[in-house]
């Protein structure tokens, strides 16, 4: 099926406060010039869909669906139109208790299907990490993970194996790279814009640690923000309690709204440093934004505000879009 990607038009502004029950809906106006079979609406992070909201017919090009919404259980929504035409628009992660109006139109058909890769079985070494997605076909990850690679594979949520073409941009100082995967690696992970990280904060680590001999699929840790500094008072990285292993270098660190708030870089060695266990760091999500910057990527920023999600909501957020790297050597 072709898939359209799907442009945001905010007509108005509205407060979340005005969404309380008995208040105006959210209206998803159709503006695709087609008529739509389908909606779907659900809370960012569900892994399907859900049922048809279009009970009663189609919805026609023009026309608006409203939508009731509980801001106590949350406001950031997937929205879905399935078009008579076969196409679909997708809009992931939208904030609709702020919009009185989101009017979703059609854009240009997606570049083709890029041809997946295949590993080198033959390779002399291998190693793996993880990365994950902040730009369209931009992966961000450590840049220890592919530094003398020959070839770097990403494998996707999904199960393709994506080629790396030459890094779009590297920092060995910071350790961070961020790779050019042509053939949609995943949705974007947003970074928290706001409010400043606190010691205490509660965190989610996401990857794929010790591959090869852990199962193959990404594994979730849990911990706290234990420092604001890392080792000798480096400030570009934080301390954390999600205890990490290798593999897990380059995954992303998010907070309980499911917002980037570090990249995962390191674990104290007990092997060197004596009577030590589960000293673990990060690169902090501002420093890793200023490097994005510099390589001009553009990125997706998110306040981290309201409830905390839980930790397995966090986790399925950064399911789709984190990737596995195969480096080979």
């Amino acid at each position: 099926m072709r898939r359209t990607l799907l442009l945001l038009g905010l007509l108005l502004s509205l407060p979340a406060s005005a969404q309380a029950p008995g208040a105006d809906p959210v209206r998803i106006v159709n503006s695709t010039g087609v008529e739509a079979t389908a909606l779907h609406a659900v809370r960012n992070g569900r892994a399907d869909w859900g049922p048809n909201l279009l009970t009663r017919g189609p919805l026609a090009s023009g026309a608006n669906f409203p939508i009731r919404v509980n801001p106590a259980a949350g406001c950031r929504f997937d929205i879905r139109l399935v078009l008579a035409n076969g196409q679909e628009a997708v809009m992931r992660d939208r904030d609709i208790c702020a919009l009185p109006m989101v009017e979703l139109f059609t854009a240009a058909p997606p570049p083709p299907r890029v041809a997946e890769a295949r590993p080198n079985q033959n390779a002399r070494r291998v190693s793996s990490g993880t990365g994950f997605v902040v730009a369209p076909d931009r992966v961000l990850t450590n840049h220890h993970v592919i530094d003398g690679c020959d070839r770097v594979l990403a494998r996707t949520a999904d199960g393709r194996w994506l080629a790396a073409v030459p890094p779009a941009g590297v920092d060995s100082v910071l350790d961070l790279a961020v790779l050019t995967v042509p053939g949609n690696p995943g949705p974007t992970l947003a970074f928290r814009s706001g409010p400043g990280l606190r010691r205490g904060e509660s965190v989610v680590a996401y990857g794929f640690p010790l591959a090869g001999l852990l199962s193959a699929d990404p594994k979730l840790t849990r911990g706290e923000i234990n420092a604001l500094a890392g080792i000798r008072n480096d400030p570009a990285t934080i301390q954390i309690s999600a205890e990490v292993q290798p593999g897990n270098s380059g995954g992303p660190l998010l907070d309980m709204q499911g917002n980037v708030v570090g990249v995962v870089v390191a674990k104290l060695d007990s092997r060197r440093v004596q009577n030590v266990d589960n000293v673990n760091f990060a690169v902090r999500g501002e420093v890793a934004q200023a490097f994005l910057r510099r390589a001009d990527v553009t990125f997706r920023l998110a306040e981290s505000r309201g409830a905390d999600r839980s930790a397995a909501d966090v986790g399925d957020m950064a399911h789709r879009s984190t990737v596995m790297l195969r480096c080979e050597r």
